[in-house]
């Protein structure tokens, strides 16, 4: 690639991979949650699996993601939505929200799991006086552990924005009724295209990005904090 180093391509070709990984077990979290509070439509469709052939959006997984890292912005990425039905669910207005939850839930626990790991790996590694070689094996370990907790935070705090089809849109859910509940249904199916271009083109033109403001904010101090 022109104009990028070997170790920029690694880098690349690595937070992609963790990138896709980590928005799968989000979309999985969501179907799983609603299969526990009675809707079964995700497992029905094959989709609480972890294979990717069964979540992968060929934009959203592969050339979104390729795209932002390239330009330098925050990496973001999205699988298939996992199909559930509201109607199912036990207790619909409530356990909307708790579904919605469990796609940036399960993002925090992986970024958790992540930063435990990646925390005794390097006290382990200074214990037995080693030492970060770039390009060494220690390195790639510790590098990846980092990319994975920090896509992982940015996927959790982008979903908890307010704005559909975002999970943190479900968050108003129990505020609506009648008409204006079908209306967001059909709104959110069309709106994350539009969303990631109001998100990352208009600050192009503008010159003025609240994401990256509201993801360093958030994610970035976030992670500071877990590998400290």
């Amino acid at each position: 690639m022109l104009g990028y180093s070997a170790l920029d391509i690694l880098n690349l070709a690595l937070s992609l991979a963790l990138v896709i990984f980590s928005a799968m077990v989000h979309e999985v979290a969501h179907g799983w949650v609603a299969y526990r509070l009675g809707d079964a439509t995700a497992k029905r469709a094959g989709r609480l699996t972890l294979n990717p052939a069964r979540h992968l959006d060929p934009f959203g997984s592969v050339v979104l993601p390729l795209l932002m890292a390239v330009a330098g912005w925050p990496v973001f990425a999205y699988a298939k939505p996992v199909p559930y039905n509201p109607n199912n669910l036990r207790n619909p207005r409530t356990d909307e929200v708790l579904v919605a939850l469990a796609g940036p839930a399960s993002n925090l626990l992986q970024a958790l799991a992540g930063a435990a790991v990646y925390q005794l790996v390097l006290s382990r590694l200074l214990a037995d006086g080693g030492s970060l070689v770039v390009g060494g094996a220690s390195f790639w370990v510790l590098r990846a552990l980092a990319l994975y907790v920090y896509v992982n935070l940015v996927l959790m705090f982008f979903n908890l924005i307010p704005l559909p089809p975002l999970d943190g849109s479900k968050l108003v859910m129990p505020l609506l009724h009648g008409s204006a509940r079908e209306r967001y249904y059909h709104i959110q199916s069309y709106s994350l295209p539009i969303l990631v271009a109001v998100l990352y083109l208009v600050p192009m033109v503008v010159h003025f990005d609240p994401l990256s403001l509201y993801l360093d904010a958030t994610a970035g101090n976030l992670l500071e904090l877990l590998l400290a």
